[in-house]
C-alpha cells in the first residue's frame, strides 16, 4: 500500500498536464531570449566577455528569484481554500487520510510546474561559467538559493491557504507575508545600523530568501549557509503548520451573528443600513451590475488606506527636507507600491466573473433583460466608482515623487562628475596631446589635441528649469505608462475572469500576458534603439558626454518605453472589450469543468446500427 496516496496521484496527474510541459518550454525560451539580448547589448557597447558573464548571471538569478517568490501567490495560496469553497476537502478526510497527505499532495501537485520551469533556466545560467566572472561555487550556491526561495514561497502560500477561504484574501495575505519575509529582515538591520551609527550587519537579514541569493553570489566568506538554514527552518515550519491546520479548518464554522445584517462584520463588509439603502436607490434601477460590484466596500477601504499611506509618507519626507539620495531611494519604494497596485488590479478585475460563473449568477443575469454589453459596462463602472479616486491620488503622488527623484539623480550625477574631474585635475593636470574629461565611471579623451583644462560638465552649468523639465518629462511618461497598464490589466482581467477556472489562475495569466512578457520585449527593444540612437548622435564627441549619457539614457528610455507601453495597452483594451461584448454569452454557456470547444460528431461518424437478427422459427 502506498504510504502517500494523494502525493502519488497528484504527481501523476501534474506530470501528464500539457501546462507542465509548455511552462518549462516557455521558461527556457525566456532565458535564452534574455541571455541573447544581453550578449547583443554587450557586443554593441563593447563590454568584455568576463564582465558580461557576471552581469548575465546576476540578471538571470534575480529574475528567477522574483519568479520563485511569486510562485506561492499563484500556485499554492488558493489550493486548499478552493477545495474548502467547493466542499470537496471534507470528502478526503472521510477516507483514512491525514492532514499531511492532503497538504503534501497539493504542494507537490502545484509546485511541479514551477520547479520544472526553474530547472529549465539553470542550464542557461551555467553558460556564464564559460564566459568568466562566475565561479562554480557561486553557481552551485545560487542554484540552492533559488530552489530555497521557491520552496519558502510555496510553503508560505500553503500556510495561508490552510487558514483562508476567500481567494482574494489569500492572495493578498500571501503577498504581504512574502514581502515581509523578503524585505523585513534587511530593513530591520538597516534601521538598527542607522540608529546606532554603525555599518550594516546582517542579523535579521538571514531570514530573507533574497539575502540568501545575495550571499551566494558574494566573493569570499559570507553567511550563506546560516541564512539558508534559517530560511529552510521557516519554510518547513510553515509547511508543518499547513499540515496541522488543514484537517481542522476545512469546516465552515459560523460565529453567532456573523452573517446577520446587524453584525459588525456585515457592516464592515457592506456598510451600515443607511449606506446600503442609499446605494440601492442610486444604482439598482439604472445600473444593477454596478450595484453588485459596489456592495462590498472593504477592497475600496484597503486601497484608500494604501493611498493615504503613500500621501502621508510623501508629505512627511517632503517636510523633513532629506538629502537628494532619499528621493532616489523613494523611487524604489514607489516601485513596490506600483507592483502591489498591479497585483491588486488584476485580482480585483478577475474576481467578479470567476465567482459569478461558479455560483451561476452570470447565467441568471444573461437570461434577465440585462444584455452582455450592459453587464460589462456595469462591471467597469463599478470598478471606477470604487477605485478611481484613490488610484488617481496614487498616480499624482507617483508623478511628484518621480520628479523629485529624477532631480536628485541629476544633481548627484553632476556633483559626482564635478568632484571626480577636480580630483583628477589636481593630481595629473593636463595631458599633452589630449584633454581628459572624467565622469563617475568613464574616462574619454576628447578630440583636437589641445592642452586646455578639463571642461565643466554641461549638466552642472544647465539652468534649473531645464533640469525640472527633464525630470518632469520622465515622471509624466512613467505615470502615463502606469495608468495605461492599470487600465489594460482591468480590461484583460475581465476577459480572463470569464475564461479561467480560478481567480488566481486568471490573475496569473493577466499579469503574465499584459505585464511580464511585454516588459521583457519593451525593455530589450528600447535598450537597443536608445543605444543605437545615442551612438548615432556621437555623444562621445561632446566634452560633457559622460553626464549627458547619464541624463539622456534614462530620459529617452522612459519616453520611448512609455510610448510603446501605451500603444500595447491600447491594443489589449480594444481586444478585450471586443471579446467581452461579442463572446460573453457564449463563454457563460460552458461550465467550469466542460471543454470549451465541443462539437457534435458528424452524421457519417455515427455508430452503425446493429445487424438485425431473424426471429427463430
Amino acid at each position: 500500500m502506498n504510504c502517500l496516496p494523494i502525493v502519488d496521484r497528484e504527481l501523476r496527474v501534474a506530470a501528464r498536464k500539457r501546462s507542465t510541459f509548455w511552462l518549462r518550454v516557455a521558461a527556457a525560451a525566456t532565458g535564452v531570449v534574455i541571455a541573447s539580448g544581453g550578449l547583443i547589448l554587450g557586443k554593441v557597447y563593447g563590454i568584455s566577455a568576463t564582465h558580461m558573464g557576471s552581469v548575465l548571471f546576476h540578471l538571470l538569478s534575480w529574475l528567477c528569484l522574483a519568479a520563485g517568490l511569486s510562485a506561492g501567490l499563484f500556485f499554492t495560496s488558493d489550493c486548499l481554500s478552493e477545495e474548502k469553497r467547493e466542499g470537496t476537502l471534507g470528502l478526503l478526510f472521510l477516507a483514512d487520510l491525514r492532514g499531511y497527505d492532503v497538504a503534501l499532495g497539493k504542494l507537490l501537485a502545484t509546485s511541479l510546474r514551477s520547479f520544472y520551469a526553474l530547472l529549465a533556466v539553470l542550464p542557461i545560467m551555467a553558460i556564464t561559467l564559460f564566459m568568466g566572472g562566475v565561479t562554480i561555487e557561486q553557481y552551485g550556491k545560487c542554484c540552492c538559493a533559488l530552489v530555497n526561495a521557491l520552496f519558502v514561497s510555496l510553503a508560505a502560500g500553503m500556510a495561508v491557504s490552510a487558514l483562508s477561504r476567500d481567494s482574494q484574501k489569500a492572495l493578498t495575505a500571501t503577498f504581504f507575508v512574502m514581502l515581509l519575509m523578503a524585505l523585513g529582515g534587511p530593513v530591520a538591520d538597516a534601521i538598527v545600523a542607522n540608529a546606532r551609527h554603525r555599518p550594516f550587519q546582517p542579523l535579521w537579514s538571514t531570514s530573507s530568501p533574497g539575502y540568501v541569493l545575495l550571499a551566494a553570489s558574494a566573493w569570499g566568506r559570507s553567511l550563506f549557509w546560516s541564512a539558508l538554514g534559517v530560511t529552510q527552518l521557516m519554510g518547513w515550519t510553515m509547511l508543518a503548520l499547513a499540515c496541522a491546520l488543514v484537517s481542522h479548518t476545512w469546516q465552515e464554522r459560523k460565529r453567532a451573528g456573523a452573517s446577520t445584517a446587524g453584525s459588525w462584520t456585515y457592516a464592515w463588509r457592506y456598510g451600515g443600513p443607511r449606506r446600503r439603502r442609499r446605494l440601492r436607490q442610486k444604482l439598482l434601477e439604472r445600473r444593477p451590475v454596478a450595484w453588485l460590484t459596489c456592495r462590498e466596500r472593504w477592497q475600496s477601504r484597503g486601497l484608500w488606506a494604501l493611498a493615504v499611506l503613500a500621501v502621508g509618507g510623501f508629505v512627511a519626507v517632503l517636510v523633513a527636507s532629506p538629502p537628494q539620495e532619499a528621493w532616489i531611494f523613494w523611487n524604489y519604494v514607489g516601485g513596490l507600491f506600483t507592483l502591489l497596485l498591479y497585483v491588486w488590479a488584476a485580482s480585483q478585475a478577475c474576481r467578479f466573473f470567476v465567482e459569478a460563473r461558479r455560483s451561476g449568477l452570470l447565467e441568471l443575469l444573461l437570461v434577465s433583460p440585462v444584455s452582455g454589453s450592459q453587464i460589462v459596462r456595469g462591471q467597469w463602472q463599478g470598478l471606477l466608482r470604487m477605485f478611481g479616486l484613490p488610484v488617481a491620488l496614487l498616480l499624482g503622488v507617483h508623478v511628484a515623487a518621480a520628479t523629485l527623484s529624477q532631480l536628485g539623480f541629476l544633481r548627484v550625477a553632476a556633483q559626482a562628475s564635478a568632484v571626480t574631474t577636480s580630483i583628477l585635475t589636481n593630481q595629473s593636470g593636463t595631458i599633452a596631446g589630449s584633454t581628459t574629461v572624467v565622469s563617475t565611471t568613464v574616462i574619454i579623451p576628447a578630440k583636437g589635441g589641445t592642452n586646455t583644462a578639463p571642461a565643466t560638465p554641461s549638466l552642472q552649468m544647465a539652468a534649473t528649469p531645464g533640469r525640472v523639465a527633464i525630470a518632469l518629462s520622465a515622471a509624466v511618461a512613467a505615470a502615463l505608462s502606469t495608468g495605461a497598464n492599470l487600465l489594460a490589466l482591468c480590461w484583460f482581467g475581465l476577459w480572463m475572469g470569464v475564461t479561467s477556472r480560478s481567480a488566481n489562475l486568471a490573475t496569473l495569466k493577466t499579469l503574465v500576458f499584459v505585464q511580464v512578457i511585454p516588459w521583457f520585449v519593451i525593455a530589450f527593444g528600447t535598450s537597443m534603439v536608445v543605444g543605437v540612437l545615442m551612438a548615432g548622435l556621437s555623444f562621445r564627441a561632446s566634452p560633457g558626454q559622460p553626464v549627458a549619457f547619464l541624463v539622456w539614457w534614462p530620459l529617452l528610455s522612459a519616453v520611448l518605453g512609455a510610448a510603446v507601453a501605451v500603444a500595447k495597452d491600447a491594443g489589449f483594451i480594444i481586444w478585450s472589450r471586443n471579446k467581452l461584448r461579442s463572446s460573453l454569452r457564449a463563454q457563460a454557456a460552458y461550465g467550469l469543468g466542460q471543454p470549451r470547444f465541443a462539437t457534435p460528431p458528424p452524421a457519417s461518424a455515427a455508430a452503425p446500427a446493429p445487424p438485425a437478427i431473424a426471429a427463430p422459427r
